[in-house]
């Protein structure tokens, strides 16, 4: 009997790696669903990238109060879990702070600064919960985020107090034990967060004792398990996919927009700037559609931006049309394409039609409203702290109403229509484009 907590837990970890590993392999085949990109160029820039915007949390400190609380929960989330290696260790073998002989009195002040960190925690989500149910802040209320985008957020922020408050409640009665000399419990020397909640347990016989110490131990361990599979279904995912995110992330110029190889060559064929083909060479691949009209149209760089998304509403919050009223929304771009995303895979795996279900992404998720209110500023890719970039998918959207669907807009209509015929968006010809030159010169002399 004395081996059945190491096979419990060892079925407990690997039907928790299971599930995990199922998981991240859907994600990742559901982003392969986008088109092939490239990037890999500049690995020097992108490794420097990911150091500064990932690691380094960057972007966050534009707003000061809640990037600092958003970085003790990072520092905890990185340092608390250094625990868990022990936790993993004693659930295998079968012992108990298997670390705190080896590492003596630093395994205490160790023990203090996960506690500090913890207390950090607890302060900080219960300040965001405040702010997301109370306070309100407008772009952690808008109407995209109704339903079970809010309740994730919210889950979220409770199952990391209570993983905080196990944790404390875990070494407040383990030194209990530890003081009453129960077998392999080890005196740490003075706890001070969890020493504080002593009183708490105080009186309690032994088993009562060993009974929360146990029931914490359990209820820790199986949480972050717990947690770190359910972060895969939820918007916190951009914990894993922030570092890939920002790796993978557009170097170029933000007012850069991405041209079509294949129309580029059409149109230097046509001003002969570039030969066709010969018979010995192979021909370009014709493009099979102009822009993007479902998400197999997007790269697969695109769709890994939507499953990264944090729904922060940051983007939204600087987005120049929805702050004058417009329909759009850059954070609900992300939302739609990967809930399509999910969508088509879902049918998929369940063999049924995938992408021929008769729906799309553009039609019956995005409106043409929303992708025509973008002004194409790239407020939102800068305000996005892990570099997410909606222009991209907004601008291949336009792209195929305008190019697939001739449904621009009939103002863009006409202005599309000068450019290509007089070379300029406005309706006069190239012949007379330095009248107004002549004028002037007139008028001097």
């Amino acid at each position: 009997m004395s081996s059945l907590p190491q096979i419990l837990f060892l079925l407990v970890l690997g039907g928790a790696g299971y599930l995990l590993y199922r998981r991240v392999s859907y994600l990742r085949q559901t982003m392969m669903l986008g088109k092939p990109a490239s990037r890999t160029d500049n690995p020097k820039e992108r490794w420097k990238s990911m150091a500064l915007v990932a690691f380094g949390q960057k972007k966050m400190f534009k707003r000061l109060g809640p990037a600092l609380l958003h970085l003790v929960i990072y520092i905890s989330f990185v340092v608390i879990n250094l625990e868990v290696l022990e936790f993993m260790i004693d659930g295998l073998a079968g012992t108990h702070r298997i670390f705190a002989p080896v590492f003596a009195g630093f395994y205490t002040t160790a023990m203090n600064i996960f506690e500090i960190l913890a207390l950090g925690v607890l302060v900080s989500c219960l300040f965001f919960l405040v702010r997301r149910n109370i306070t309100k802040v407008p772009r952690l209320s808008s109407a995209e985020l109704k339903g079970w985008p809010k309740l994730d957020a919210n889950l979220i922020l409770w199952i990391e107090i209570l993983l905080m408050l196990a944790i404390l409640t875990m070494n407040a009665t383990d030194q209990l034990l530890a003081y009453r000399g129960v077998e392999k419990y080890i005196p740490l020397g003075g706890l001070w967060i969890s020493g504080s909640l002593q009183w708490l347990f105080d009186g309690m016989s032994n088993a009562s004792l060993l009974f929360w110490e146990r029931f914490a131990w359990w209820f820790h361990i199986i949480g972050i398990l717990g947690f770190a599979v359910y972060v895969t279904y939820s918007k916190h995912l951009h914990i894993f996919l922030a570092f890939p995110n920002t790796w993978y992330a557009n170097l170029e110029p933000k007012g850069k927009m991405p041209n079509m190889d294949v129309v580029t060559r059409e149109v230097q064929l046509m001003l002969g700037l570039q030969t066709a083909p010969s018979a010995n060479e192979t021909a370009p691949a014709e493009v099979g559609r102009f822009g993007a009209k479902d998400i197999n149209d997007l790269s697969w760089v695109n769709l890994m931006n939507a499953f990264s998304c944090t729904e922060c509403g940051r983007c939204t919050a600087e987005c120049p049309a929805n702050i004058t009223g417009k329909k759009l929304s850059p954070r609900k771009i992300m939302m739609d394409t990967r809930d399509r995303a999910e969508e088509v895979s879902q049918n998929i795996k369940a063999g049924k039609k995938g992408l021929d279900d008769g729906k799309s992404l553009l039609g019956n998720y995005i409106s043409q409203e929303e992708i025509n209110a973008c002004t194409s500023c790239n407020a939102c890719v800068e305000a996005c702290p892990i570099n997410i970039d909606p222009l991209s998918i907004i601008l291949e959207m336009r792209r195929y109403t305008a190019m697939e669907e001739s449904g621009s807009p009939a103002q863009w209509n006409a202005m599309f229509q000068n450019v290509e015929t007089s070379f300029a968006p406005w309706k006069f010809a190239p012949s007379d484009r330095f009248n107004w030159a002549s004028e002037i010169n007139k008028e001097a002399k």
